[in-house]
């Protein structure tokens, strides 16, 4: 409706999602307006809608090669991918951290340290020592981001945002949520940001 602000955008990711991370690389200087970073469970995601993730298709070569002309295209560094990537990759431990990170207001910073760590230095999220080197890039405490893994209230928290956004329509990681409108893909951050122009 003309004259109604638009809602503040959603930046929905998984830490298993290479072009997740291309997105987190730039999402916040794409955007004209700052999105709330929102980490989901892919993992469940797909097994909920009943979907095959390019990565675990014929595509998944020329996936893989994409991502890697993006990110030299960008700038970033050389992509390394996780031992058992992406099988092995849908993990709640980084996805637990990343809400534990929120309540100290470091997600941003600890979400780019992760995505970092596995497709950088090409390092498994699924291992918590990773998780903790991440993490103490962004000086949150090893000790209490263990014990956040395993707490009740970080899993509530994780399942509600990753059933929320199904409810909201989104099918796949990385997905900007505009009021109404979602754009799924590395590629379409300019889109959003047209939207909310």
């Amino acid at each position: 409706m003309a004259g109604q602000p638009t809602p503040r955008p959603v930046f929905y990711y998984d830490f298993s999602s290479p072009y997740s991370y291309l997105a987190a690389e730039r999402v916040n200087s794409v955007l004209p307006e700052l999105p709330r970073w929102e980490p989901i469970s892919f993992g469940v995601l797909i097994r909920r809608i009943g979907k095959t993730p390019w990565s675990m298709s014929e595509e998944k070569e020329a996936g893989m090669r994409e991502v890697e002309r993006r990110a030299a295209e960008r700038g970033l560094p050389q992509v390394r991918w996780p031992p058992g990537w992406p099988v092995e990759s849908y993990s709640l431990a980084p996805l637990r951290a990343a809400v534990f990170a929120a309540q100290t207001g470091r997600l941003e910073a600890f979400s780019l340290a992760a995505f970092r760590q596995a497709f950088a230095a090409g390092r498994d999220l699924s291992d918590p020592d990773n998780v903790v080197i991440a993490a103490a890039a962004c000086e949150l405490h090893p000790r209490a981001v263990l014990k956040a893994l395993e707490t009740d209230s970080v899993k509530e928290r994780l399942r509600e945002a990753t059933d929320a956004a199904i409810e909201r329509g989104v099918t796949g990681v990385p997905t900007i949520a505009v009021g109404e409108e979602l754009f799924w893909g590395d590629d379409r951050l300019e889109e959003a940001a047209q939207a909310l122009g």
